[in-house]
């Protein structure tokens, strides 16, 4: 799905010179959705490929029957290190440069390198309601709905925040889903993670939990390895708040490899969950996983995805796998659940395995991609939206 965007455009930081991006892909309803990432080197075309993403990952989640109504997609993103002492400046002038937009049509949060708590309180500084605020009009109840969001995000589950888990509760159904297809049990399946933040560590969790073995995780220092499997609950315990490991909680059968071991890792799965263009058309060679699963944004370049799927790998797509915490968000403020993490989880495992039997069944009738199946839907979906709801583009 390629469209020109409704809106781009870039902002340069008078102070420091870094530059933001905003792209909102279309409207519906005459709003959108799409986080807001802080990463060294994003660009303007990164941030659209996002948008149009989001875009997708709207209309998946599409219920005739739901109270949630699929918005348009749109992203944002600054090039700069969240480590940088100038990052939350930056943060906070950015958002008073877009505020327009937040406060009339784009809705955004928590994305790569930023939390939605650091987001919040940017978003208060900057002379905003509310990073979301575009979306209070069409809410029947705004004080109830907006009661109902804060409560889930006080919610913690072993003493992690449950807006932290439902994202990474997604991508491990998905995976366990792929496996139901395929005949293959849980139990010893091997799982190698790029990134332990938010996503990638919650679905190593998930994954550990339902019996998997989880052989390898990278993290901005290097990959912790272990063929007989990792200690995940110790790792996610010895996090900072980028994601990185203290490497004193390895057992001594733990290894310490270069970054990019995890890709070589003997594993089933790759969960690539930290940053985009991850896999490319040369370090591809180096993957013997049978699925890779996209729980990062972009992580596998299409080139290399056309290398992989000739050599039979299964690539399950970004746009659903990672779909979940988006769909989180607006199932609570709309009201399809409520502040509870059973029906929280219990939701987005239903929604997300019933959207990866659709596209892989559509996969195998069309005999195509993952990718393209997950597309495919889409544009059927998308003119149904359209009709019942209109929108911009």
């Amino acid at each position: 799905m390629t469209t020109t965007p409704l809106i781009s455009l870039t902002w340069t930081d008078h102070v420091t010179g870094h530059q933001g991006h905003l792209v909102v892909d279309r409207l519906v309803r005459g709003v959108s959705s799409g986080g807001l990432r802080m990463r060294p080197g994003c660009t303007l075309e990164e941030v659209a490929g996002l948008a149009r993403g989001m875009t997708m990952k709207e209309a998946l989640h599409y219920n005739p029957q739901g109270r949630y109504i699929p918005l348009g997609g749109a992203k944002g993103g600054i090039d700069c290190d969240p480590r940088d002492p100038a990052a939350y400046g930056i943060l906070v002038r950015y958002l008073r440069a877009v505020r327009p937009y937040i406060e009339q049509l784009w809705t955004t949060g928590e994305d790569l390198g930023l939390t939605q708590d650091l987001v919040d309180k940017a978003a208060e500084e900057a002379g905003l309601v509310s990073s979301i605020q575009a979306v209070y009009p069409l809410l029947d109840d705004e004080a109830a709905a907006r009661e109902r969001l804060a409560d889930a995000f006080a919610v913690e589950v072993d003493g992690i925040g449950l807006d932290e888990l439902v994202g990474g509760c997604g991508v491990a159904e998905s995976v366990l889903a792929a496996l139901d297809r395929a005949g293959v049990a849980y139990e010893g399946t091997r799982v190698s993670v790029q990134g332990l933040g938010t996503m990638g560590g919650a679905t190593a969790r998930f994954l550990s939990r339902a019996g998997l073995r989880i052989v390898a995780v990278a993290d901005v220092n290097g990959t912790i390895a272990n063929p007989e499997g990792l200690d995940v609950e110790a790792l996610l315990a010895a996090r900072d708040g980028y994601g990185a490991v203290d490497r004193s909680v390895l057992r001594e059968a733990d290894l310490e490899l270069p970054g990019d071991a995890w890709l070589s890792a003997d594993a089933d799965v790759l969960v690539p969950a930290a940053v985009s263009y991850a896999v490319d058309e040369v370090n591809q060679a180096q993957i013997s996983a049978r699925w890779i699963v996209e729980a990062a944004n972009m992580p596998v370049l299409a080139g290399a995805e056309e290398l992989l799927v000739a050599r039979g790998v299964t690539v399950l797509p970004d746009v659903v796998v990672n779909s979940g915490t988006n769909a989180w968000w607006w199932w609570t403020l709309f009201g399809d659940i409520g502040a509870d993490a059973d029906e929280a989880f219990a939701y987005t495992r239903r929604s997300m395995r019933a959207l990866i039997d659709q596209m892989l069944a559509r996969a195998e009738a069309d005999g195509t991609t993952p990718r393209a199946a997950a597309h495919a839907i889409v544009a059927d979906r998308l003119p149904v939206i359209a009709d019942r709801f209109g929108w911009y583009r």
